[in-house]
């Protein structure tokens, strides 16, 4: 026999007070008195009442839940700066509802539209570029977003950031400084961004500037095997310096040179632009841009928690500082 389910109508019954009162000393309000909200708290606990969330919800328009969208689960990147967005989510008693846009990103309309379907209070969107498929449902949507990790071109929408051209043009100038002349970009995403991702722009502007000729652009390299494979180019393109957007991409390219004969950083030189724990576990060590992930998480989740509050933001688009953290895959 099923256990029937406990409601507020049976707390308020046992205690002798009203439904309204439950509600106000489940909610914490401090419109109760003293001696009436211990009562009515004694028997929660005696009846082991567990409020109805979505019931709260409706009643006062609010979910308190979250929505966080990321591009791919299996990218340590967005994961470590995941957790700080839980913590502060945590901290302000919102649950997180987590969607992947996947790889590929074809279905990622769907993917927003069906999170905005379920209620949610605010939305926190990480990637490392938004789609215009994404800006255009959002701007529909009454719904508070806050970018994290990446910023739209027209800044329409909150965003919390580093300075991505300025730190790839940072390790870009490190490795032309060690001697380095071929250099190459290795970006995760493909055609359909890679035009108008900030590294992309910056690695462009960089070689024009440096009037450096052979422009090498790999795309869709998002796997440690992708990494690996690539490595067979990279090698028949005689590349010299990378950048590589993740470090598990990297990663497979060290190993692939390190089978091949080939020395790092003598004869090739690799920096990765993300800055997670597979850095520090690959040998020889990743140079990295060190980003504060968690902080970028963190800032967004506190920014959204102001904008569903309908407070007013001290600085809608916040830019963190990064470090270019050297190791031995550079000279």
């Amino acid at each position: 026999m099923q256990k029937q389910e406990v409601t507020i109508y049976d707390v308020a019954r046992e205690a002798k007070v009203s439904m309204a009162t439950v509600s106000r000393v489940v909610n914490g309000n401090n419109n109760v008195r003293k001696e009436t909200r211990e009562k009515v708290l004694a028997v929660i606990d005696r009846l082991h009442y567990q409020p109805n969330a979505v019931a709260q919800g409706l009643a006062s328009k609010r979910t308190t839940t979250v929505g966080l969208i990321m591009p791919d689960l299996t990218n340590m990147h967005f994961a470590e700066l995941s957790k700080g967005i839980d913590d502060i989510a945590t901290m302000y008693k919102y649950n997180i509802l987590l969607s992947s846009v996947g790889n590929t990103l074809l279905n990622e309309d769907q993917v927003i539209q069906n999170l905005l379907n379920k209620q949610v209070d605010g939305v926190i969107y990480m990637s490392n570029l938004m789609s215009e498929k994404a800006q255009e449902i959002f701007k529909r949507t009454n719904t508070p977003v806050v970018l994290a990790g990446t910023a739209d071109a027209n800044q329409d929408f909150p965003s919390v950031t580093i300075d991505y051209k300025a730190a790839e043009k940072e390790a870009l100038g490190l490795l032309l400084k060690n001697g380095k002349k071929n250099l190459a970009l290795v970006v995760g995403d493909g055609k359909a961004y890679v035009n108008k991702d900030n590294r992309f722009v910056a690695y462009k502007d960089f070689m024009e500037e440096h009037n450096l000729k052979n422009v090498h652009i790999y795309e869709d390299a998002k796997t440690y095997e992708d990494g690996y494979k690539l490595f067979k180019q990279i090698k028949a393109d005689k590349v010299d310096g990378i950048i590589a957007t993740r470090d598990v991409v990297a990663a497979g390219i060290v190993n692939a040179a390190f089978d091949a004969g080939v020395k790092i950083p003598g004869d090739l030189e690799i920096i990765s632009a993300a800055s997670t724990n597979v850095a520090k576990i690959v040998r020889p060590q990743l140079t990295t841009v060190q980003q504060p992930l968690y902080d970028i998480g963190a800032v967004a989740m506190r920014m959204l928690t102001k904008l569903m509050n309908d407070e007013e933001l001290d600085d809608a688009h916040v830019i963190l500082p990064y470090t270019l953290k050297k190791s031995s895959s550079t000279k």
